[in-house]
């Protein structure tokens, strides 16, 4: 007898602070991007780790060790894309003239 697929979870999406909220340190930036890093690298860690559990022989199922691969690699791409645009924004702001 084949055992019923367990329940997906739901996908969480990292939190970040309001642009203009009131009493935002200078910082606020920085801690943002450390944030989407961090949320990138233990996204990362878990699908290693979800998958190492599944090659020895672990409770997990395929379909959990694929979910969690594809939210890493889409987390990784999201990250790659706001890099390319932050660094588009800083060339364009360089080049401004004053």
């Amino acid at each position: 007898m084949i055992p019923p697929i367990s329940s997906i979870p739901p996908i969480s999406l990292p939190e970040v602070a309001p642009v203009n909220s009131p009493g935002q340190s200078a910082g606020g930036f920085q801690s943002v991007l450390q944030g989407i890093v961090g949320n990138m690298e233990q996204s990362q860690a878990q699908s290693q780790q979800v998958t190492n559990n599944f090659l020895n022989g672990g409770n997990e199922e395929l379909h959990t060790v694929a979910l969690a691969a594809q939210r890493a690699s889409l987390e990784f791409e999201l990250f790659l894309q706001v890099r390319n645009k932050v660094t588009s924004a800083y060339q364009e702001i360089m080049r401004m003239q004053v």
